[in-house]
């Protein structure tokens, strides 16, 4: 495991087991806001130590949105708020006992896991104000229905979760949505931003990383739909490359790679279905 301190106070941890997930902690003088946690245990009682080291409990546990690497490490902190959209705490109850007994079964290291539910819930937005920081809560649907960002006001500092990837991922949720909570975060003045997996983005390199991640979802939109038109098979779909939509396969150690693909059968299938609604914010 990887730990990067980003700015004052605040601190990202990023996973040596799983997909370089993110986890981040911002240190406050009335306690530690914890934003996600990463999915083995021996990782997140890590994080835990280094906070303990400062005798300064969680006051808050962030969940950003429901997907298992990001929340599996929660229980870890029985005595803090854990805050997340609605949305999450739905789809949790729904899916999240049953997706973690599968993977206990697969994965020994998660013997000890066990689901801890947010209970505070919002909808479109939440404010924390906490020890000198304005920490922003702010629905950022896409990735899935119940994704949010974290918005970290005076150290002009974005947690972007999974809304920010080495490469945008679909499956699960929706592409018109996503460019649209891109889109949200581009009219942010940022110094740092902290994406769901792989390295924190720095100043000079946020817009571009937007502006590539919008065009990918474009492109992958319009090169899908083309093929369908033409009357390419599902299995011919794989054959548009990460690189013609205007990413690179080599970050999160290939694994960009598998995404893409999911990405484009996801577009193909609800296409093909009829379940595929166009916006305008993605037909630009």
């Amino acid at each position: 495991m990887k730990r990067d301190r980003i700015s004052d106070g605040v601190y990202v941890f990023t996973s040596g087991l799983y997909a370089e997930v993110t986890a981040t902690v911002i240190f406050t003088d009335e306690g530690a806001v914890l934003v996600d946690t990463l999915p083995f245990p021996q990782e997140t009682r890590q994080i835990r130590e280094f906070v303990n080291q400062r005798h300064m409990p969680v006051a808050y546990v962030v969940n950003s949105h429901s997907h298992a690497d990001h929340i599996y490490g929660t229980y870890l902190f029985p005595e803090s708020v854990v805050v997340a959209h609605y949305q999450c705490r739905r789809l949790m109850e729904r899916y999240a006992e049953t997706a973690l007994h599968q993977a206990k079964e697969q994965t020994p290291q998660l013997a000890d896991v066990q689901i801890r539910y947010p209970e505070l819930l919002f909808n479109d937005a939440m404010t924390l104000r906490i020890g000198g920081k304005t920490v922003e809560l702010n629905y950022s649907p896409g990735h899935s229905r119940d994704v949010i960002t974290v918005h970290v006001v005076e150290d002009r500092l974005m947690i972007a979760s999974d809304t920010v990837m080495p490469v945008p991922y679909i499956v699960g949720g929706d592409l018109d949505d996503l460019v649209l909570s891109l889109q949200a975060i581009k009219n942010k003045s940022l110094e740092n931003l902290v994406q769901g997996h792989g390295e924190v983005l720095l100043r000079g390199e946020i817009e571009e990383t937007l502006d590539a991640n919008i065009g990918y979802l474009r492109t992958v939109d319009r090169l899908v739909r083309e093929r369908i038109a033409r009357g390419v098979p599902r299995t011919g779909i794989l054959d548009i490359t990460i690189e013609e939509c205007g990413l690179s396969r080599i970050p999160l150690g290939g694994l960009v790679q598998k995404l893409h693909h999911a990405n484009l059968l996801t577009l193909y299938d609800a296409y093909r279905s009829g379940i595929k609604t166009r916006r305008a914010a993605a037909s630009q």
